[in-house]
């Protein structure tokens, strides 16, 4: 117990450096690129703060865990969407005016076709393949249609070379998944001793786990009123947890998705999927009430999720009365 509380102690402090230093590079290189913050904050952030997600993803699947997997898939996506963007909104609120509307719209896309897909009880190395070229094929066109204004030189990050702002960035993903990889073990240990389900572990622990770097993240962009990074962070690391993680886990483990994830949850978030669409194309800025309105949903949803999962005593009284049958 000491170790694993140890563990996810060191893990939350990496993941605070981490995301600092990974603001400060990524900025950085968006101003030698000339790139917009939405379009780093969508590729490169949400990219690299979506490394621990795939790391415990492929872990899971190579264990022969999809449920932890896929769980991390789906509770990653709610934890970017209700509580990064709830709380990054209660630290400092997100101006929403012309920002990240196509990229929901992606976002929405592969949230569905994620949910037809679970569905259909379907599991191919082929499916698995073609999310893997969704993934290309976005960033290609993201690279070619950025959007959004350049990063200002002059901002308050100043002028920094291209190697220091590339070894920040490096330096704090580096971090990050020291820090995600420490408190995701020292979360699954404790998960363990209090004998939680694997799909609870997934959609709760490792989820949350995992999506701390854009936590992270996402509050160091707000704190340095770089919205569009902030925001860009979490829409792009939603779309790379379906199309990137999602299809890596399906070629590596092409089994389908578990039933219990199909229903409910998955309802959920096409709900929050649409639901920060709708933010996007109706609303001025994320301020706190709405944030604290996310934040609050999202702690509900956790809540749900312990609350359906199965008793392990009751669990283990079926399994004996089978056998004894």
């Amino acid at each position: 117990m000491i170790n694993a509380l140890l563990l996810s102690l060191a893990g939350l402090v990496g993941l605070a450096i981490g995301g600092e230093l990974l603001v400060r590079g990524a900025v950085g290189i968006a101003q030698k690129l000339g790139v917009s913050t939405l379009f780093t904050g969508l590729v490169i952030v949400g990219f690299a703060t979506s490394m621990p997600e795939m790391v415990a993803s492929v872990q899971a699947s190579l264990a022969g865990s999809p449920e932890i997997a896929w769980g991390n898939v789906i509770g990653s996506n709610l934890a970017n969407t209700l509580l990064i963007l709830g709380v990054s909104a209660l630290v400092s609120p997100i101006v929403l005016v012309g920002t990240g509307r196509r990229d929901a719209v992606v976002a929405l896309g592969a949230t569905l076709l994620l949910w037809a897909l679970a569905l259909s009880g379907m599991g191919a190395v082929w499916i698995g393949i073609a999310f893997l070229a969704g993934i290309l094929v976005y960033i290609v066109w993201r690279y070619r249609y950025p959007g959004g204004a350049p990063v200002d030189a002059a901002g308050d990050e100043g002028e920094i070379s291209g190697i220091v702002a590339s070894g920040l960035f490096v330096g704090g993903l580096v971090i990050l998944v020291l820090g995600g990889q420490a408190l995701v073990e020292g979360a699954i240990e404790l998960a363990t001793i209090l004998a939680v389900p694997e799909t609870v572990i997934g959609l709760t622990v490792v989820a949350v786990g995992t999506s701390l770097p854009e936590l992270a993240a996402s509050i160091a962009a707000a704190l340095r009123g770089k919205a569009g990074l902030a925001l860009g962070n979490v829409v792009g690391s939603n779309i790379y947890n379906i199309l990137l993680i999602g299809g890596a886990t399906m070629t590596i483990a092409p089994l389908p998705l578990p039933a219990e994830l199909a229903g409910l949850q998955m309802a959920i978030l096409t709900a929050s999927a649409a639901g920060l669409l709708a933010l996007l194309w109706f609303a001025r800025r994320l301020g706190r009430a709405l944030g604290a309105l996310l934040l609050i949903a999202f702690i509900g949803n956790v809540v749900l999720v312990f609350a359906d999962s199965p008793d392990p005593v009751e669990e283990d009284i079926g399994i004996e009365r089978i056998e004894e049958g």
